[in-house]
C-alpha cells in the first residue's frame, strides 16, 4: 500500500494520516459518462476505499470521444459494470460496487446512506434535481459538475451549511429547451478537465484539505481558458422547501416525457406503411445516416424555408439525435398548418429499432402543451 501511494504518503499536508482518511471514504459517482470516467479513474487510484456507481446505461461508438474509461471490448455493456471491470483492473485494493440501475427517488436515499460523499456526473436536469434533493434529505456533501460545448461548472453543494443546487437554479428550464450533449456536441478533453475538477474537490473534502467550491461556482472554458468564480448564496427557504417533502421523497417520480400521449407502433405496422415520409432535422454533418430507410433531410433551421420538401399527403415521422429538435420541429410544421407529423422519441436509437423488428414509439403532439 505504501508503494502505491508514495506519492500521496510523502506530501506533508498528506502523509500516512491523510491517505487513511482516502482509503476509508465512501464516494458514490452518479453516472460513469463524460464526467464520471476521469473522477472513477482518479479516485480509484488516489485509493477511496469504496466506490459506488450508478448507471443504466450502455456503452455506445459515440461515447468513446470522451469516455475514456471505455474501449471496444466495452461496447453494449452497461456502464457501470464495465467501468468496475476496468477500475479493479487500475486498483484491487479498494472495494468497487457497480449498480447497473437507474436513479429514482424510490432508490436514492437509501444508496446516498451508505456514503460520505456523492459526484454528480449526470447530464439531465431532472437527476440533477433528484440529486440535490436527495443529498439535502441525507445531509451528503455533492460535487458537482456540468459541460456544454466549450465550457464547464464546477461546484460542491450541501457542504458545511453551504447553498444546494437549488440555490443556485431554483427551478429546472423548460423540459426541452437545454439540448445535451447528444445534441450539441462537446469537445472530448472537457469532460476530461471538469470531471478531474470534481475528483479534485472530492479528495480537498475527504483530507479536509484546501478550500473547496462550497458557496462557488467555478465557470471553465476550454476554447479560451479563462475561469471566473461566481458565489453562490444559501438560501435557507429553498432548503426547508425540500426537507418537508422528506417523508414523500421516495414516492416521487420523474417525468422525461413531458407528459404527453405516447402510442405504440409495430415494425410490422411501419415498415409495410407506403403513407410515411422519414424527416431527420439533424444537421448535415451528423452520424449516424440511416441508409436502411427513404429519409427526407431538413436541418431544423432550415425547416421552416423547407416546406416544399414535405410530402402534404403523407404521415411525418420527424427525428433528429435525441428527440429534442424533432419536438420543437414539430410544434413548428404545426404552426405552419403541417398536419400528421410525429416525433420519434429518443432519435436515431428509435430508427434502429425499427430496423432491429423492434417497436418504435411516437410522440402526438398535442398543442397545448407547447412542445
Amino acid at each position: 500500500m505504501t508503494d502505491r501511494y508514495n506519492r500521496h504518503i510523502i506530501l506533508s499536508e498528506i502523509g500516512q494520516a491523510g491517505q487513511n482518511k482516502i482509503s476509508s471514504a465512501k464516494v458514490l459517482v452518479i453516472g460513469a459518462g463524460g464526467l464520471g470516467c476521469p473522477v472513477l479513474q482518479y479516485l480509484t487510484a488516489a485509493g477511496v476505499g469504496t466506490i459506488g456507481i450508478v448507471d443504466f446505461d450502455v456503452v455506445e461508438l459515440s461515447n468513446l470521444q470522451r469516455q475514456v474509461l471505455f474501449g471496444n471490448s466495452s461496447l453494449g455493456k452497461n456502464k457501470a459494470i464495465a467501468a468496475k471491470t476496468r477500475l479493479e483492473d487500475l486498483n484491487e485494493e479498494i472495494s468497487i460496487v457497480a449498480y447497473p440501475e437507474k436513479l429514482t427517488h424510490k432508490n436514492a436515499a437509501n444508496l446516498f446512506i451508505e456514503y460520505d460523499i456523492i459526484v454528480d456526473g449526470t447530464d439531465n436536469f431532472e437527476t440533477r434535481y433528484l440529486v440535490n434533493d436527495a443529498c439535502i434529505i441525507t445531509s451528503k456533501p455533492l460535487v458537482f459538475g456540468a459541460i456544454y460545448k466549450f465550457e464547464g461548472q464546477v461546484s460542491v453543494f450541501n457542504y458545511n451549511n453551504g447553498p444546494s443546487y437549488r440555490c443556485l437554479f431554483p427551478n429546472p428550464p423548460e423540459k426541452g429547451s437545454v439540448p445535451n450533449c447528444s445534441e450539441i456536441g462537446v469537445l472530448g478533453v472537457l469532460p476530461g478537465i471538469i470531471g478531474s475538477m470534481q475528483a479534485n474537490e472530492v479528495l480537498k473534502i475527504i483530507l479536509e484539505l484546501g478550500n473547496t467550491l462550497s458557496g462557488k461556482l467555478l465557470c471553465y472554458n476550454a476554447l479560451t481558458l479563462h475561469n471566473s468564480i461566481l458565489k453562490i448564496n444559501r438560501k435557507e427557504e429553498t432548503i426547508q422547501s425540500v426537507l418537508k417533502d422528506k417523508e414523500d421523497f421516495h414516492k416521487k417520480e420523474i417525468d422525461f416525457n413531458c407528459e404527453i400521449e405516447v402510442t405504440t407502433v409495430s415494425i410490422e405496422a411501419l415498415l409495410s406503411e407506403k403513407n410515411i415520409q422519414f424527416i431527420d432535422v439533424r444537421e448535415a454533418h451528423q452520424q449516424p445516416k440511416i441508409e436502411d430507410l427513404p429519409i427526407t433531410y431538413i436541418p431544423l433551421s432550415e425547416l421552416k424555408h423547407s416546406l416544399d420538401k414535405i410530402e402534404t399527403t403523407k404521415q411525418k415521422a420527424v427525428f433528429c439525435q435525441s428527440g429534442i429538435r424533432s419536438k420543437h420541429a414539430v410544434s413548428l410544421l404545426q404552426d405552419l398548418n403541417v398536419t400528421n407529423c410525429f416525433s420519434i422519441i429518443e432519435g436515431t436509437s428509435e430508427i434502429k429499432n425499427i430496423l432491429s423488428n423492434r417497436p418504435v414509439r411516437f410522440l402526438k403532439p398535442d398543442r397545448s402543451e407547447n412542445l
